[in-house]
């Protein structure tokens, strides 16, 4: 898989990429992620990239010219599954959408900023809209990170334990169950001794009834 990312300030966006997981995925040639500055597509010598908006209001807006000229310029190279703006008001990511594009190969992310891009790019050059949740953030860069490590943890050969990513709250609809690790009793806490039994059919009918209860108690628009 592909990933380029446009960004204002893609310094914000680059850290999560260079440990971990996500760090690994790059190493072992299982994903590429492109960092693109707006501010190189501007046709300004002040790289300008935002202006005032018109109507009047507080706030700059991201101009489509430099936006057009970055997508255009990476459309000419390959052909992307999906354009995807980071925005409060797109739609809510869930672990459906992480799956869906964790099957994609190539995908671009642009980070809005300030008071957001031009509607004109929304319309013309977007075709899905993403939020992590019903908040204002700075800009785009710190969602498009949580996006990427929501998409790439599920990918084959990313982590260590194959299933591992299968077990997952969301991935069933409904909330991953407890776990524990050693030592079994610490300070009197003790570790259910169904998991300690042996007995894997029992212990997977265990995590089913109280990934249920959970679900139920948490989150019961899910469970709904």
């Amino acid at each position: 898989m592909r990933i380029d990312i446009i960004s204002v300030l893609p310094e914000l966006i680059k850290s999560p990429f260079d440990a971990s997981i996500l760090r690994r995925a790059i190493d072992k040639n299982l994903i590429e992620v492109f960092f693109h500055d707006l501010k190189d597509y501007s046709s300004s010598k002040r790289r300008q990239v935002d202006d005032y908006q018109f109507g009047g209001g507080s706030g700059m807006v991201l101009m489509i010219e430099p936006i057009k000229k970055c997508i255009d310029s990476l459309k000419s190279q390959r052909t992307y599954d999906e354009i995807i703006y980071m925005s409060p008001d797109g739609r809510m990511l869930d672990q459906k959408i992480s799956n869906k594009l964790s099957l994609k190969k190539n995908l671009i992310i642009l980070c809005g900023h300030y008071k957001g891009v031009d509607q004109r790019v929304r319309d013309s050059l977007i075709t899905m809209e993403i939020s992590i949740g019903d908040y204002v953030l700075s800009g785009g860069e710190l969602p498009a990170a949580v996006l990427c490590d929501s998409i790439i943890r599920l990918i084959p050969g990313v982590l260590g334990n194959e299933t591992s990513a299968l077990t997952d709250s969301y991935q069933d609809n409904l909330l991953a169950p407890p776990v524990y690790t050693r030592p079994s009793n610490f300070q009197d806490m003790i570790v259910p001794e169904i998991l300690l039994s042996g007995d894997q059919k029992k212990i997977e009918e265990w995590r089913e009834k109280k990934a249920i209860e959970r679900t139920k108690n948490l989150r019961p628009d899910i469970f709904d």
